[in-house]
């Protein structure tokens, strides 16, 4: 999974996203995870709608359009639940445990951007607890990862 941070009106609203693209990551979800913690959030593509069943923790759900933008707000989704749709233009679904990030201050039309961390630095704090540069999440251009048009993350062209 890619790791990134999630901005609203250019500042800082979920600081650690995991991005599920692949099927395996997408199926997956959160289930089985006991908690995401504060500021934490997974953002799922290809998705316009969810369930809950089998999850241990309720959930807050945001619901976006290709271009980012905000179809549908959820709070408090119990586990359990069988649906919860995104409305006909939703493609991704941003999840975070319920309280836990400022849904409250998300309307539809909101604009999103997902930001990359530097991935090689991520992974060297993540499971080899090194080599810390100090910096925290890193802005998407430093690691071959690009913001295209209207927000969309992209992987820059290879030289």
């Amino acid at each position: 999974m890619k790791l990134g941070q999630v901005l609203r009106g250019g500042a800082l609203w979920a600081e650690r996203v995991e991005r599920a693209v692949t099927l395996r990551e997408r199926l997956r979800g959160l289930l089985g995870r006991p908690s995401l913690g504060p500021g934490a959030a997974l953002l799922i593509e290809r998705c316009g709608s969810i369930h809950t069943v089998g999850m241990r923790f309720a959930i807050d759900v945001v619901f976006l359009d290709r271009g980012w933008r905000v179809t549908r707000v959820v709070r408090q989704v119990r586990p359990g639940r069988w649906m919860v749709w995104g409305g006909w233009r939703a493609v991704r679904v941003l999840e975070s445990e319920a309280g836990c990030l400022d849904v409250g201050c998300v309307r539809v039309g909101d604009t999103l951007v997902f930001d990359l961390w530097r991935s090689c630095d991520e992974k060297k704090r993540r499971f080899f607890g090194g080599a810390d540069d100090g910096g925290g999440p890193k802005p998407s251009g430093s690691a071959g990862h690009a913001v295209g048009p209207r927000g969309l993350v992209q992987d820059a062209p290879r030289v």
